[in-house]
């Protein structure tokens, strides 16, 4: 990856971080930490990868994401907000009765968002429908991506889409776990380990990365692999290692900001801290 597109990748990460603590502070509620994960997947996502235009969010030629775990739409609405589909500026009204962003992604009010997601499990069942029906139905050239947590594997409903992808040979489907080793009762491994995801995952017919999904440098990898794999008759499956609440020092590694907003206090550190890595990238 060249420097600048680096750079402009850096920027926008920064910036949805930013967004996702204007927005849970602003909501005095949501779920920073896997937002925070998950920030350059959605920066490359949006800002490299799919094809969408935020002047034709219906667009029938687009690209699909499926945000799986829904609970971590401040992350999704932020990217959203900085490609143009709506004014950054809205972010803080969050969860608010009377805003259009509400706590996990409604497709009948926000711009950009492709399917109602929340319930844990679901996400990945849409986007295989969505992919299903784009190789077979209307066009091929099409790709549909989906994320996922990895504590929201544990549901059942997961593998069941894993099995329904492989079998329709859904080869135009990428499907992204965020392993920040986290969820809201604790580690992942003491709750209910999911592990070894790569070879169940693998023996539910797919093909398999694992990257560092904090590194933009491994995103491209796994995103150009995804397209050379193409025609080969299987879905994709990557798997991102991340740091929960990754960006904000004293949030990073902290199971306590599954979900919980910053107070003032809070929200001062991060945003003086986001800032600083801003104005690092900019200037370099």
């Amino acid at each position: 990856m060249d420097n600048n597109t680096k750079k402009m990748l850096l920027s926008y990460a920064a910036k949805i971080r930013m967004g996702i603590i204007e927005s849970t502070y602003g909501a005095k509620a949501g779920h920073p930490g896997g937002s925070l994960s998950a920030a350059d997947f959605f920066a490359y996502l949006y800002f490299k990868e799919m094809n969408v235009d935020p002047k034709n969010p219906k667009m029938e030629s687009r690209d699909r994401f499926v945000l799986s775990k829904g609970h971590c739409a401040p992350g999704l609405y932020s990217a959203l907000a900085y490609k143009g589909f709506f004014p950054v500026e809205d972010l803080p009204t969050l969860r608010h009765i009377d805003s259009y962003l509400q706590g996990h992604p409604n497709m009948n009010t926000v711009p950009g968002v492709d399917m109602s997601t929340g319930s844990l499990g679901q996400g990945i069942s849409a986007a295989a429908g969505m992919a299903k029906g784009a190789k077979y139905m209307q066009n091929n050239d099409i790709s549909v991506y989906t994320l996922l947590g990895d504590g929201e594997i544990e549901e059942g409903q997961v593998w069941e889409a894993m099995m329904f992808a492989a079998h329709y040979k859904l080869d135009n489907l990428c499907v992204f776990i965020d392993c920040n080793g986290l969820q809201i009762d604790g580690p992942c491994g003491e709750v209910m380990s999911a592990q070894p995801i790569d070879e169940k995952l693998r023996a539910f017919g797919f093909e398999v990365m694992v990257i560092d999904g904090n590194d933009f440098d491994e995103l491209e990898k796994a995103f150009n692999a995804f397209h050379q794999a193409k025609g080969g008759a299987k879905p994709f499956g990557v798997i991102m290692n991340t740091v929960k609440g990754k960006g904000v020092s004293y949030m990073e590694n902290q199971v306590g900001w599954h979900g919980k907003a910053p107070n003032t206090e809070e929200y001062e550190i991060a945003m003086s801290e986001l800032r600083a890595a801003l104005a690092e990238i900019e200037e370099a």
